[in-house]
Order: C-alpha cells, then sequence, then structure tokens
C-alpha cells in the first residue's frame, strides 16, 4: 500500500494500521529517521555511530511495526537499543538518562484500537516536530528517497529501564509524608499500567486496580480520558470504594488525569496551578508554562507563588521545545500533558505528578475535594469545535469585534477582559475552529460563548 501522506502530523506520525500506514511504512521511517539524524550531526560538524532507542505500546499492531522499524534502523546503519513495551514517558526518560541519540516510540496514544503511529525525539529527547523535521520524513519517505548503509547496525535489548526511571522520579518526594489514601487507578488497559504498577510498590497507599491487564483491543473503553464517558467508569468506583482520589491516564501513559473523592475530575488548570506551586518551591521564581487555552487559576497561583508565567502554545512538541528554547522549568498543558525541565532532557513526568500531589494532599486534614474547591473560581465553556468554511474571515471577524481586548496570536487568536478570556484554534487537519473560554461567573460565561459561536457559525 502506498503511505497516506495525512499521517505526518505536528507533532507526531499517525494513522489508521494497514489504510493509512503499514510496516513498509515503519521499515522507510527507519532509513529516513536515521538520514535526518546524520543531517543534524553533520550541521554540527559531529560525525559519529548513532544509537537510537526504540520502544512500543500495547496495541496489536505495534510488534509487527517495530520489527520492520528497528529493521529499518539497522540497515540505514544505526545501533538499536530495544527497550521493550513502555509508556511514552520511560521512553523519554531511556532516551535522556542514557545519553542516546534519539528514539522512536511505536504508538498512536490515546486513538482508537485501528490506529498506530510513532512518536520521535533527538537527543536528551529533544522532540521533533512538523517544522522540525516530520516534513524532512515525509518527503524522503513518499519520495522514495532512501539509502542503506554499507554496513548493518547492531540490535542489543536493555532491560529494567522503568526501574530506572521510578528510583529517578522518587527522590522528588518524601515517601514518609504521603498518607495512606485508598487510590482508584484505570489505566484503559494500556501501558500507563506499567508505570503505576511499578511506582506503587513503593508508596504507602492502597492501590485499587481497575482495567489493568494490557490489551489492544481496548475492551473497556477508549484510552482517552478527555471524553467523559471514558471516565465514568474510574468515578464510580471512586464513591464504590469510597477511595481519596482515582487516577487514569491515556494509551500511551504520557497524560494524567485525576478524579476527587466526590467522583468528580480535577480541572487540568487546578492540576497544572498545584504543580506549579510545588516546582516554584523547588525553584524559586523559575518560569512557569501553560498552554494559551483559558485556565486563569493556574497563572493566578504561579503568581501568587512568585514564579514567572509564560504562555505556550498546544501541542507536547511544540512546548517541549519553547521549554528549551526560554528556559521554563515546568509546564503544563490543558489535555493532561505535564513537563519538567530537568538536567538530563525535557519530557514529560507522570510519576513525579502523582508523587507531588499525594504529598501536598498529604498536608492536610480535609478530603482531596474539600482542599481543591477554593481554586474553582472560574467557569469553563469545555472545548467547542465548530466546522467552518473560511477560518481567517472568522479570524478577522473575532478580532475586530473583540479589539478592545488584550489580544494574543501566539496560538490562534487569545482576547482577555476582566470578566472573560478566550481561545479560538483552527485545526491544522480539518474544516475546525475550537473555542475554549472562561469567565468570572456562569452567566457571562454563557453569554459570551453564544456570542462568540454565533461569529464563528456566520
Amino acid at each position: 500500500m502506498q503511505t497516506n501522506p495525512s499521517i505526518f502530523k505536528a507533532y507526531d506520525i499517525r494513522g489508521i494500521y494497514k489504510k493509512d500506514l503499514d510496516e513498509k511504512t515503519a521499515y522507510d521511517l527507519g532509513l529516513a529517521y536515521i538520514e535526518l539524524r546524520k543531517k543534524d550531526l553533520k550541521n554540527k560538524k559531529q560525525i559519529k555511530k548513532l544509537k537510537i532507542v526504540v520502544s512500543s505500546d500495547m496495541r496489536l499492531s505495534s510488534p509487527s511495526l517495530k520489527k520492520h522499524l528497528i529493521n529499518g534502523l539497522l540497515d540505514a546503519g544505526a545501533d538499536v537499543i530495544d527497550i521493550g513495551m513502555n509508556a511514552t514517558p520511560t521512553f523519554y526518560f531511556a532516551v535522556a538518562k542514557y545519553k542516546y541519540d534519539g528514539g522512536i516510540m511505536v504508538s498512536a496514544s490515546h486513538n482508537p484500537k485501528e490506529w498506530n503511529g510513532f512518536k520521535l525525539t533527538r537527543e536528551k529527547a529533544i522532540p521533533i516536530s512538523g517544522n522540525t523535521g516530520i516534513e524532512f520524513l515525509k518527503e524522503k519517505i513518499l519520495n522514495s528517497k532512501l539509502k542503506k548503509a554499507n554496513k548493518k547496525g547492531l540490535l542489543t535489548k536493555k532491560k529494567n529501564v522503568l526501574q530506572d526511571q521510578i528510583k529517578h522520579d522518587l527522590k522528588h518526594v518524601k515517601i514518609k509524608k504521603i498518607k495512606p489514601f485508598k487510590i482508584v487507578a484505570d489505566p484503559a488497559n494500556a501501558v500507563g499500567s506499567l508505570f503505576i504498577n511499578e511506582l506503587f510498590k513503593y508508596l504507602p497507599v492502597k492501590l485499587i486496580k481497575i482495567n489493568f491487564k494490557l490489551d489492544g483491543n481496548f475492551p473497556a473503553h477508549e484510552a482517552d480520558p478527555l471524553k467523559e464517558e471514558n471516565i465514568k467508569e474510574i468515578k464510580k468506583e471512586v464513591l464504590k470504594q469510597k477511595a481519596d482520589l482515582g487516577i487514569t491516564t491515556d494509551g500511551d501513559g504520557d497524560r494524567i488525569f485525576f478524579i476527587d473523592n466526590k467522583g468528580e475530575l480535577i480541572d487540568q488548570a487546578i492540576i497544572r496551578g498545584l504543580l506549579a506551586k510545588l516546582f516554584l518551591k523547588e525553584k524559586p521564581k523559575s518560569k512557569i508554562g501553560f498552554d494559551v487555552r483559558p485556565g486563569k487559576i493556574t497563572e493566578d497561583l504561579i503568581l501568587e507563588n512568585k514564579g514567572k508565567p509564560v504562555k505556550t502554545r498546544v501541542g507536547h512538541s511544540l512546548i517541549k521545545e519553547q521549554m528549551l528554547k526560554e528556559n521554563i522549568y515546568f509546564s503544563g498543558e490543558s489535555s493532561g500533558h505535564f513537563f519538567l525541565n530537568m538536567a538530563i532532557g525535557c519530557f514529560e513526568i507522570p510519576n513525579i505528578v502523582i508523587l507531588k500531589l499525594l504529598e501536598e494532599f498529604s498536608n492536610k486534614q480535609e478530603d482531596i475535594s474539600e482542599q481543591i474547591k477554593k481554586y474553582k473560581k472560574y467557569f469553563h465553556s469545555g472545548e467547542i469545535n465548530k466546522e467552518v468554511k473560511n477560518k481567517e474571515k472568522i479570524f478577522k471577524s473575532l478580532e475586530k469585534k473583540y479589539k478592545k481586548g488584550k489580544i494574543n496570536k501566539l496560538d490562534g487568536l487569545s482576547v482577555v477582559f476582566n470578566d472573560f478570556w478566550f481561545n479560538v484554534r483552527a485545526s491544522n487537519t480539518e474544516n475546525k475552529m475550537r473555542l475554549n473560554l472562561e469567565a468570572i461567573n456562569k452567566k457571562v460565561m454563557e453569554e459570551r460563548k453564544k456570542e462568540i459561536i454565533k461569529i464563528i457559525e456566520n
């Protein structure tokens, strides 16, 4: 089959297995990726044999795609370090901690079971995004401009990466301070179960597991906690077990979500704000990032704790690139990605997030829902997606209508007024616009939401 050009996204490569991509795509990617990395080294005047990490999630198509990807990398002359099945943050850790030259993770993140794809990094887990390499790979793969090396690389397998990661992450907290909480976890039959299992061996809490058996068919529900139907089960289980907290992860374990003891999803803006407060204790006055979608409580908590708030674009690769460029210490995305800019590298840190929050929640006598109550100050519209014909025309209409507000065009159009603020972004792949709006009360939120939707629809 012919590789579908649409699989080359802004942050990764992703499509439906056997329809958009197949084993040949994986093999060709191996060859093209090494050419990209050699080009990088040539520009830096460094000539060396590349050592590349490969890992995968538990999707049914992952073993075959990984095998062909490895063959492509080896035929391109690189040495390959196969770290087996892991969550994406463990893959990033391996690339960064052991100082390899880059890596490729076989995964389609939160997409349904028919999908698969690849996440790519350079050394120190530096992401490869659309503008920083994916377009180059696309051109090489689609035009079959690929060459094998004269000498094949060597394949080795590396074990205990997850164990090393957990040891590294445990250093961020004092475990003795964590209360004996009762916690329900639902990794949706995906690889988040691997690091949750390993981490909780060290914690003085009772872990109640649901959907922990690895299964690429996702028998319980899709591994996308942003959809309400996928967190219904954990919400019910938290209430049934009278648990203190629920934890759920997405398909490749790089996004994490929390349910309070009343069975309610904790707003990511609150989680991000609390983490900002905690990381500012570690590194006072540092820069803290948050994406352009509304979540003002994060900014409030950054300023309250004497940090420097920095707005970022949306998208894990773009955020990490900005963190490295601007020396941002911690950043959180509204979709559940949380990143830390460490000495070894800058990438998602779900284990550290769990540890930090458990330590913080242990500091007070109140239950978790009471602790976060005071942060529920603003009213959010949720993300609203609308089909449109002319994106540019709508942007111009919105900018004209709200010209008296504080305007930011970092990613789409963001406008801030005293009583409401919003962001409108255009989809890269569809004729859609995405609205996120927040306000000081429900009445203002509903009024402004209707007003902006009317402009988008017209």
